[in-house]
């Protein structure tokens, strides 16, 4: 990943006494090969996230209090401030949500401007520590505080370059979505002062609705609809790799070409969306988790969780409706051996 690093800093948040304190860094970094190396891991665990969300500032329209952190950044950007200045203020602004949500929190909010294909942005993370332990030079053990960059869950992406030149947009920041309950998250959307505008997760349960609707209307046999959930799963899924949109009509012309219709998904998806009222937009970044719906059945319920590949429906797993009985036909291995050794059966 070729970046090219305008801007970066590090301020450091740690907790003392029931406390969180901050440390704020007097100077930007110096751009060297750790940084980098810190920054490549960091957007790719980023990009990788298979769930994030799509937002944009707030603003009078939308009736809430917004943050001070747009200002700041729009005084950065237009020289009135300085990066440093700008990081330093972030920063306690940070550090007045955490105490105000009592989070100790301790890690380190970086903060950095780079380019990447053209491409302007900002990125905001806070970095998570963990304990671990290091081999000094006289080959005695250290106690040491670590990043713990593959637990990165507060994150925010700014596409400046759309920022300036799309101001309606409303999807010009992602950021990491959390999983349960009151997401992790909100609070760092409040320090940005934004708000969630695009859900991908939703939009990408209605185009496998869709999918999966297109198909008994043309009246496909199982196989040919297991094999045009392929051709949808594997479009979407490379374009979520590249960092590209889903393009319905794109998605319409693969259809066309594996499984001629007279009628094509494009005009179809349009009267099943509007026909829910579902939103289904010409475009729109695919939501990496709900895609496996495409190719896969899974569930959990009960103390009982199960999951197989479609392919495998009415081949090595049978589903009686009547009874609501599942039959699998040959248990995986690491099963059967579990199972072997409770029953005490010789393998």
């Amino acid at each position: 990943m070729q970046l090219r690093i305008e801007n970066s800093i590090i301020h450091q948040f740690y907790s003392h006494d029931d406390q969180v304190g901050l440390r704020l860094a007097p100077e930007a970094l110096a751009e060297d090969e750790q940084l980098h190396e810190l920054l490549e891991e960091l957007t790719q665990v980023y990009t990788n996230k298979p769930a994030k969300g799509y937002a944009s500032f707030l603003t009078e329209a939308d009736d809430a209090e917004r943050g001070p952190f747009p200002d700041f950044m729009q005084q950065w950007h237009a020289n009135e401030i300085q990066f440093v200045d700008f990081s330093q203020q972030s920063a306690k602004l940070l550090l007045e949500q955490l105490q105000n949500h009592n989070m100790l929190e301790a890690g380190f909010l970086l903060i950095t401007r780079y380019q990447h294909l053209s491409t302007d942005y900002l990125l905001v993370a806070f970095l998570p520590v963990k304990e671990g332990v290091s081999i000094n030079p006289n080959l005695a053990v250290n106690k040491s505080s670590q990043l713990d960059i593959s637990k990165v869950q507060l994150a925010a992406r700014i596409n400046l370059t759309d920022w300036e030149t799309e101001a309606d947009s409303e999807r010009y920041i992602s950021f990491i979505k959390g999983r349960a309950g009151r997401k992790v998250s909100d609070f760092f959307l409040d320090f940005l002062g934004c708000t969630e505008r695009l859900n991908s997760k939703s939009q990408t349960q209605t185009l496998i609705e869709a999918v999966n609707e297109y198909g008994k209307a043309a009246e496909l046999e199982p196989q040919q609809r297991q094999s045009l959930n392929a051709v949808a799963y594997e479009y979407c899924d490379q374009q979520w790799k590249q960092g590209e949109d889903v393009n319905v009509k794109d998605l319409s012309e693969h259809f066309s070409q594996a499984q001629p219709s007279e009628r094509s998904f494009d005009d179809f998806s349009r009267e099943y969306a509007q026909q829910r009222e579902a939103e289904l937009p010409d475009e729109f970044p695919a939501d990496k988790s709900t895609l496996r719906k495409l190719v896969k059945f899974q569930g959990q319920g009960g103390g009982v969780s199960v999951g197989f590949d479609h392919t495998q429906l009415g081949e090595r797993i049978n589903y009686d409706a009547a009874t609501d009985t599942l039959t699998i036909h040959g248990t995986p291995p690491n099963l059967r051996d579990q199972l072997r050794r409770y029953f005490g059966i010789d393998s």
